[in-house]
């Protein structure tokens, strides 16, 4: 099963937030991370918001937080409610399904047991799970962007 880039970029701001839980970050600052648009961020933030997994703080020194204990994030629960309805296949939507084997055909049986283990897999971990490796996360994702690199320390 493929995610899609939606729920991708919803576990990357979680991971992304859950990281560093003591500060607070902006759109900006998580696209730069993860070289995505921010117009993407945007509307995953929003629905994360919606969901009660994010809080946006107004006003100086704000932005986006995790609005609960990463422990109480489940993985499985982000992951259907980004996703919405599992379609594996053509049999698995009542609108555009047009197979004509559907009501014998036993693949479709088989395909609901493999999205169903899927999410089983997905239920078993948090977001605090995703980032146990919260020192090696921050090496990746916090470089200070702003800093001078070496090479131009050296011209100077």
């Amino acid at each position: 099963m493929k995610l899609t880039a939606f729920t991708d970029y919803s576990l990357r701001v979680l991971i992304y937030l859950a990281a560093q839980p003591q500060k607070r970050a902006t759109i900006a600052e998580i696209a730069t991370s993860f070289a995505v648009s921010e117009n993407h961020l945007t509307k995953v933030v929003h629905l994360l918001g919606k969901n009660g997994w994010l809080a946006n703080v107004r006003g100086k020194g704000g932005g986006l937080e995790l609005a609960m204990p990463p422990e109480l994030v489940g993985v499985g629960a982000v992951v259907r409610q980004t996703e919405g309805a599992a379609v594996v296949a053509e049999c698995f939507s009542d609108e555009a399904n047009h197979c004509a084997i559907t009501r014998i055909c036993r693949l479709r049986g088989v395909l609901g047991e493999a999205v169903e283990a899927f999410y089983t897999v997905l239920d078993r971990y948090t977001l605090a799970d995703l980032v146990q490796n919260r020192q090696a996360l921050a090496k990746v994702l916090f470089i200070d962007r702003t800093a001078p690199t070496t090479a131009a320390k050296r011209a100077a």
